[in-house]
């Protein structure tokens, strides 16, 4: 047993030294290397902490948007920089983003999208209600990170960039909306500018209003200019529409921001279609020897626009008229009636209104502004009414000859249920042609 043990403490003691030798040994090969890195460890390094920084994975709150009521709302920036001011009203649509950018109903103004999920179908060439964006400004919930629709050519970001328009994201549009609705649309800016306190961009908003601005002649055509292209053959539904001929009609539309949309569905019904800037003299306008007048969508204050209603005034009775948003506002003061500003508008593609026969029509609206039904004289009839809030969505005079309505029946984006009106304006035509 002893002889075992005293083996085993050799054995032991062999294995140990040999072991601390090679330890020595890889040591010294690694020692040289171990003092260069603590070497430069304790060498002083002077940086910056921009250049030091590690860039984070998620883009940082470096955008505000300041409301006239002095509420603050950090977001991110996308599209544009800089500082823009404009009205903020809420729309409900679903789809259409592209549209709602490129109407120019909304100059001025800034759209919150309540839906959460804006910029995921990119932009396409396809679907512009105009050559350009006309919003100031874009609050979303969430700008999307990928594009994925077969049609895009760009992403939202890009076009934003391009059109000047500033857009946030990351904000509670939740809240923002509920606020809208407790207190009224209000005037807000939306700014990448650091160095501008709270205070300073609250001061700005609350010095700035739409009522009484004519919006009109900033978003209207130069010149006079023909129209000829109407809705595709695979996104047409209309059944009349299908079998209209081409160029039946002549009708001349007043261009108060005019939808392209609306163009094409004249087009599609068999109109030929001449555009004309807004401020037109209404003799001009019966120069061109029209079967019927189109009165457009557009932006801002309809009492702002005296020289459109005295046009529209000149034309009533001479030949049909059609008015639509903002064309219904102009007709309804031709009319004889006011108009009046909403508190929140009425801004979506979901706005149930009920027509002539009672049948109910889910519409698409797009109006800050509304026509007084208690101030119109008694031959003008409150043809179509908001089932929301009772307001007039439309009006028919008979003896003039003029139908209007205060929404989108071309839609782009919405239901194509008030898509009729505009076989209902081919028939007033049809029989002042008679």
């Amino acid at each position: 047993m002893a002889s075992t043990s005293c083996s085993a403490s050799a054995t032991a003691a062999s294995s140990s030294w040999r072991v601390a030798g090679l330890s020595a040994r890889r040591s010294a090969a690694v020692a040289p290397a171990i003092a260069s890195v603590r070497a430069r460890r304790a060498r002083p390094v002077a940086f910056t902490v921009a250049a030091g920084a590690v860039e984070k994975p998620w883009k940082p709150l470096d955008c505000r948007l300041v409301l006239e009521d002095g509420s603050v709302w950090p977001g991110k920036s996308f599209g544009a920089k800089g500082t823009c001011l404009g009205e903020v009203v809420f729309n409900t649509s679903l789809t259409g983003y592209q549209e709602i950018l490129t109407d120019a109903s909304y100059a001025g103004q800034f759209v919150l999208f309540t839906c959460p999920e804006i910029g995921n179908v990119g932009i396409n060439l396809e679907d512009m209600e105009s050559t350009k964006a006309h919003m100031g400004g874009m609050i979303v919930r969430h700008n999307s990170l990928n594009v994925s629709n077969y049609r895009s050519v760009k992403t939202l970001p890009e076009y934003c960039v391009e059109q000047n328009v500033i857009g946030i994201s990351d904000v509670d549009t939740r809240a923002i909306t509920m606020r809208l609705r407790d207190t009224g649309s209000l005037n807000g800016i939306i700014t990448t500018d650091a160095t501008k306190t709270d205070a300073e961009l609250t001061a700005m908003a609350k010095d700035w209003t739409i009522v009484g601005k004519d919006m009109i002649s900033q978003v209207t055509c130069s010149e006079t200019y023909e129209w000829t292209e109407g809705t595709a053959a695979e996104w047409e539904w209309a059944a009349a529409a299908k079998v209209a001929k081409a160029g039946t009609y002549h009708v001349v539309a007043y261009d108060f921001g005019i939808k392209h949309n609306i163009m094409r569905r004249l087009v599609s019904f068999g109109c030929r279609v001449t555009v004309v800037p807004a401020a037109t003299p209404a003799a001009e306008v019966m120069a061109m020897n029209p079967d019927g007048v189109l009165f457009s969508n557009g932006p801002g204050d309809p009492s702002a626009v005296p020289y459109a209603v005295a046009a529209a005034k000149e034309i009533l009775g001479q030949v049909p008229v059609f008015g639509i948003c903002m064309g219904h506002q102009v007709l309804g003061q031709a009319f004889g009636g006011t108009t009046f500003k909403m508190k929140f508008g009425h801004h979506g593609g979901n706005h149930p209104v009920r027509g002539p026969s009672g049948q109910v029509e889910i519409s698409a609206q797009n109006h800050n502004f509304a026509v007084d039904p208690a101030s119109l004289p008694a031959a003008v009839q409150v043809s179509r009414v908001n089932l929301n809030d009772g307001t007039c969505a439309g009006m028919v005079y008979p003896e003039m000859k003029a139908m209007t309505i205060q929404y989108h029946p071309e839609a782009s984006p919405g239901p194509h249920d008030s898509d009729s009106s505009f076989e209902d304006f081919v028939k007033m035509m049809a029989e002042h042609k008679k």
